[in-house]
């Protein structure tokens, strides 16, 4: 038995490393976080103390060195791209995305950990009329797995957002992974986001700046547990007429409270919308500009895109701004990924207890 706990656990495509803050909160150790993305390992590295941060391309490299750097491994977890299967549900050969996935598919067989999580987008299960979900099974089943999944709503576990990700989890041998139950189910209690980010200022903060309003909910306390600074807040400048726009626009409606010649001027259906103050935000996208807050004129700031995810504001993000939201967009939930974190921890102490 690991007496413990103390689990290691290696993140793929790891990005600035949200699926294993979850991990690390419920006590695992994670030993190293793989992305051919530099920014997003830099900003890994600064949040995830002692676990080395690999630059390599895991759709071209070899397992066995990746070993040599980081030893045994207990827990593999990431979130390949699987957009290399066709609609068909087969893999296309020509799509180097596929070589990410059968990457991840490499790295499980090679250091054969006990367990491992696999996420990705929830229409995965759909697609092919499921012929996807059963080819990556079955992937995994060749090689001794026993995979359970489910599609996880963010907001059912304190996330104050209504994102949506399937979970395969696989263990070795009899799988006694257990899905966490839903702990915000009532949409009435469910986190909002005036909740998550009514705390924040209309303006820019020079990072490290210390708060000058106080927190106003218990989401916001968690999230300041750690530090009393702000970091990741600047906002981003709009044209007037952008500004005009928005101003048009009320809490929670979209492009449809516009002038009809207004309405036209994005062509994507979810442009202008406003976040409803009073309910969990929607998807947070990598920085596409077309959701705002719901009471400044503006796109949320990193920090708010950031709380909007579970990151606690210690959690600093480097690089550029383009290059933060894409992190902050791309990243699992850390209280997702802690609840998921917590339920394998049952799992893999009564299988090796």
């Amino acid at each position: 038995m690991n007496k413990n706990n103390n689990w290691k656990v290696l993140d793929l495509f790891c990005g600035c490393g949200g699926l294993s803050l979850g991990f690390m909160k419920q006590g695992f150790e994670i030993v190293a976080g793989v992305d051919n993305w530099k920014d997003s390992l830099i900003t890994f590295e600064g949040n995830h103390a002692g676990a080395k941060s690999i630059l390599t391309d895991l759709g071209n490299f070899d397992p066995i060195e990746l070993s040599k750097m980081i030893g045994v491994v207990d827990v593999i977890v990431g979130g390949p791209p699987c957009q290399g299967f066709s609609i068909s549900g087969k893999r296309n050969p020509d799509d180097p995305r596929n070589q990410l996935y059968a990457g991840f598919v490499k790295t499980v067989d090679h250091f054969k950990p006990k367990a491992f999580i696999l996420e990705n987008v929830p229409n995965l299960i759909s697609m092919a009329g499921g012929k996807i979900k059963d080819e990556i099974i079955n992937d995994f089943s060749l090689l001794g797995y026993e995979i359970k999944y489910k599609v996880m709503l963010a907001s059912d576990y304190g996330v104050p957002q209504n994102r949506r990700r399937v979970v395969f989890v696989g263990t070795r041998g009899p799988n006694k992974f257990e899905f966490p139950e839903s702990v915000f189910n009532d949409q009435k209690n469910k986190i909002t986001t005036s909740q998550a980010i009514s705390d924040l200022p209309e303006e820019s903060i020079e990072d490290g700046t210390e708060h000058k309003i106080s927190p106003t909910s218990e989401y916001q306390c968690l999230m300041r547990k750690k530090t009393h600074k702000i970091f990741n807040h600047q906002i981003t400048i709009h044209s007037q007429k952008t500004i005009d726009t928005i101003a048009l626009v009320p809490d929670g409606k979209n492009f449809k409270s516009l002038p009809t010649h207004l309405q036209n001027t994005r062509k994507v259906n979810i442009a202008w919308t406003r976040y409803n103050s009073m309910k969990p935000s929607l998807t947070i996208d990598t920085g596409h500009r077309h959701h705002f807050h719901y009471q400044y004129n503006r796109i949320p700031t990193v920090r708010e895109s950031a709380r909007l995810q579970s990151f606690p504001d210690d959690f600093v993000f480097a690089g550029t701004k383009t290059s933060q939201y894409k992190q902050v967009g791309n990243a699992v939930p850390p209280l997702m990924a802690e609840h998921i974190a917590k339920a394998l921890l049952v799992a893999l102490n009564e299988t090796y207890s």
